[in-house]
């Protein structure tokens, strides 16, 4: 699965030839200029409330407790390999969220959805409606592990050990929460996104910054560190195994595909309901989405960790990444990556519901959307208090089982994507030259 993700998103980028990289600085732009909602006959909340949404979804317990395992398992070239994976899934992103907007449709509430189920059905034809299907059913069900059990549980074990809060009140306090959120649909969600989001990177950002600062004289260090063991592994050293060049490799990429979820669609659901004409735009926002979680928020995750020394400790996983801060922090660092890991939690549950939520729409229709957000709150607090190493399990496996029908999408409906960033490049540079842009 690992190597049908990187091999669609290296055709892509090699099909765009390169855009997405060469139009970082254009994406951030559309950001900014995204933040109005705009018309309301093209959607329902602004691209960069979309965006912040795909973000929610993405930026969660993957950049501090998945940076880290792949760190324990691959060595520090782990990163590197990251690094690699959100490159070439920035291609992937984009032709996703193009497909989705390109294809979305009007559903009986007058309401704009869109996702890789509908790039099927609207883009390969009726017959291929059952592929669609596919994809909704295994999105529908990963919804509910990855999307909120999963999540649910980090944040009651974070706040048990760090604060001494039985899981079940973690539990009941956080069914309250997603449900006032939730029950208000894609315009609540958004709401609390764009509000969340930002604030939550810039904070853990920040923190990750004085951990590099209280340990500059090792960042040189690490780079070379990060490349060497990345081409030639690591030798065992203090509580770390070792690895091979190809743990690296191995770890890294899917650790990268684990946060940033490039290949399983998910971020085109968002970005359909944004309001916005263009596809192209649209897609330039949305590949940032994979930039910000994975270039930004994983590299500086992964650099406190190597920086700080404590990546061949032994520790693993979210007690890994808290060690790196509470040695630059002590005393403070564990409440502070605890906190943050709560709420990077929540705002993945918050993301994860309106994906479910859509899929669910896509199989039985907008009568599903209530019974649904209900189910949803209700199985939280089941969450906090089951051990869930089945519920990963069958998480990941079903998130494998997302990628495959998206993926043929994608490839099938390329020269749809290439077309419309064609078509969308030639008129700007028309205006350009014009002078009226």
């Amino acid at each position: 699965m690992l190597i049908a993700i990187l091999g669609s998103g290296l055709f892509l980028m090699l099909a765009l030839k390169f855009m997405p990289i060469l139009n970082i600085k254009r994406g951030f732009l559309e950001i900014w200029n995204g933040r109005e909602k705009g018309d309301a006959s093209t959607g329902q909340i602004s691209p960069f409330a979309a965006l912040m949404t795909t973000l929610a979804a993405t930026v969660g317990t993957g950049n501090i407790a998945g940076v880290a395992t792949a760190i324990v398992l691959g060595g520090p070239g782990a990163l590197f390999w990251m690094w690699c994976t959100a490159l070439v899934g920035m291609a992937t992103k984009y032709s996703e969220v193009v497909l989705a907007v390109h294809f979305r449709e009007k559903n009986s509430l007058n309401h704009f959805v869109g996702g890789p189920m509908y790039a099927i059905k609207n883009g390969l034809g009726r017959k291929w409606a059952w592929l669609g299907a596919c994809f909704a059913l295994f999105g529908g069900f990963a919804s509910f592990g990855i999307g909120n059990m999963v999540q649910v549980n980090s944040m009651a074990a974070g706040l048990a050990v760090s604060f001494a809060i039985p899981a079940w009140v973690s539990g009941v306090c956080i069914m309250v929460l997603v449900g006032l959120v939730i029950l208000g649909g894609i315009q609540r969600i958004g709401a609390v996104a764009q509000t969340l989001v930002p604030l939550m990177c810039v904070v853990y950002v920040l923190a990750a910054m004085f951990v590099l600062i209280s340990h500059y004289q090792a960042i040189p260090a690490a780079f070379v560190l990060i490349f060497n063991s990345a081409f030639n592994g690591h030798a065992a050293v203090g509580g770390f195994a070792g690895a091979a060049m190809i743990a690296a490799l191995r770890f890294g990429v899917a650790r990268g595909v684990f946060s940033n979820e490039a290949g399983l669609g998910s971020a085109g659901i968002a970005q359909a309901a944004g309001t916005s004409d263009d596809p192209v735009v649209s897609g330039l926002i949305g590949m940032m989405g994979t930039f910000i979680d994975t270039l930004i928020v994983c590299t500086m995750t992964g650099l406190a960790i190597i920086c700080s020394g404590v990546w061949s400790s032994g520790l693993s996983g979210a007690a890994l990444s808290s060690a790196a801060f509470e040695a630059a922090m002590p005393g403070t660092g564990n409440y502070l990556l605890t906190a943050t890991l709560v709420i990077f939690a929540f705002t993945t549950i918050l993301g994860w519901s309106y994906y479910g939520e859509r899929c669910w729409e896509f199989l039985f229709g907008p009568r599903a959307i209530l019974p649904y957000r209900l189910l949803w709150v209700a199985v939280i607090p089941l969450g906090a208090v089951t051990q869930l190493e089945t519920v990963w399990l069958l998480a990941d496996t079903l998130n494998g089982l997302m990628a495959l029908p998206n993926l043929v999408s994608l490839l099938v409906l390329s020269p749809v994507v290439i077309q419309l960033t064609q078509a969308h490049f030639a008129k700007r540079n028309g205006r350009e030259s014009s002078g009226k842009l």
